[in-house]
């Protein structure tokens, strides 16, 4: 074990996954404040002025903005897009964080999130504002909802077969299935972090 992984349980590069409405970006945000690492949000390299995606207009400018946000020691990633993720920093990559929440959780967090964004006006990404009607158009396949509902199984059966995947031997996998054991794992990890911090100030110098 290196120096830099006997300070933090997770190391210092580190992908935080999930169905939308998981809490992602959240996590995310408090363990790179934890960690004093780079917040890296997958959705505000992706999306361009009126919900153009660049994975969908131009796939190779999407890797290349994933590798240099990453480029650095220390990240933590919000988002998934994991062929791009795989393809971009995997490779590097300490630990990922899979948020598995429950369905009918991760359906009332998106309703209630998209709606208090559309009333407010929030501006995401700096490109952006929410779109609450569309959402409830859970028929359509340009509804959260809908790629909620549909996507769920398959995204699960997938993240399964990664942890056993010898590519993939190297990356720690974590896998939380509720708020609760989200809350819980970032107490701990801070908890340790801060039990390391003083035992190494206590270390008589050299």
């Amino acid at each position: 074990m290196t120096d830099l992984e006997s300070v933090s349980p997770v190391g210092w590069r580190i992908h935080v996954v999930g169905n939308t409405g998981s809490g992602k970006s959240t996590l995310a945000a408090r363990l790179a404040g934890v960690l004093g690492a780079a917040f890296v949000e997958l959705d505000a390299l992706n999306w361009e002025p009126g919900w153009v995606a660049v994975h969908a207009t131009d796939p190779q400018e999407l890797d290349r903005r994933f590798r240099a946000a990453t480029r650095g020691e220390r990240w933590v990633v919000a988002g998934s897009y994991m062929s791009h993720s795989r393809r971009c920093f995997w490779e590097r990559l300490d630990t990922v964080i899979w948020l598995d929440l429950p369905m009918p959780l991760l359906f009332w967090r998106v309703l209630h999130r998209t709606w208090q964004r559309w009333r407010s006006r929030e501006l995401l990404w700096g490109t952006n504002h929410e779109r609450f009607w569309p959402l409830l158009m859970i028929w359509r396949k340009d509804s959260l909802l809908n790629w909620l509902v549909t996507q769920h199984a398959r995204k699960r059966n997938h993240m399964l077969t990664l942890p056993t995947d010898p590519r993939w031997s190297h990356i720690r996998f974590v896998r939380l299935t509720s708020a609760r054991e989200v809350g819980a794992f970032t107490d701990a990890l801070e908890q340790a972090l801060s039990v390391s911090a003083r035992r190494r100030l206590q270390q008589p110098a050299e």
